[in-house]
């Protein structure tokens, strides 16, 4: 596994949606790249293999930051990206990890404490919903709840501005995921700097 330990604070973009196309998301993610993001966390939920592919090489291609796929392993190994990233409704971390090579990321997912089991030997855990407007937000001290029981590093997720972020730093977050604070921002590298 990579030591995430060493990165001081993470930031991952996850991607919104290709309302600009492929060249328009990258353009997006480079931008982002630049403001400071240290990750970012491909999820197109309604495209297949086929389609995701050419989309995750060239988000691969143009990046120096390391690019996750979310919940698709076979496309993940296939592009070259650095990692996959896996929910409570995909296959647990623990039964993938045999199955990647060395230095391959994987991060898993937590929204409650019957997620944690799952997300066993991940490298990083995403917890949230932080914030929203459903019920089934944790709040800043319901993270903070997760972030000490699954014992890896916890990336805060769901409704995150910067101001949020200060808050969820002090409860113990190794970062924060966004994905309209900073891709879906009219400017990503001035969005990403302002969450750095």
């Amino acid at each position: 596994m990579i030591d995430t330990h060493a990165v001081p604070w993470r930031l991952i973009a996850i991607t919104d949606d290709l309302r600009d196309g492929v060249d328009g998301l990258v353009a997006r993610a480079c931008s982002a790249e630049r403001g400071g993001a240290t990750m970012l966390l491909l999820r197109l939920k309604h495209f297949d293999a086929l389609s995701l592919m050419p989309i995750a090489r060239a988000l691969v291609s143009a990046l120096t930051i390391p690019v996750v796929v979310s919940e698709r392993l076979d496309v993940a190994l296939a592009s070259g990206a650095a990692g996959v990233h896996l929910t409570s409704g995909s296959v647990p971390v623990i039964a993938a990890r045999p199955h990647v090579p060395a230095g391959f990321l994987i991060g898993g997912s937590v929204s409650v404490a019957a997620d944690l089991g799952g997300a066993q030997l991940a490298d990083y855990v995403t917890i949230g919903p932080v914030f929203g407007s459903g019920t089934a937000s944790i709040g800043v001290e319901g993270f903070r709840r997760l972030a000490v029981a699954c014992g890896q590093p916890a990336i805060a997720v769901g409704g995150i501005d910067a101001q949020s972020a200060v808050l969820l730093r002090a409860a113990g977050a190794a970062g924060v995921a966004v994905i309209r604070t900073v891709l879906g921002a009219a400017d990503p590298a001035a969005a990403a700097a302002a969450l750095i």
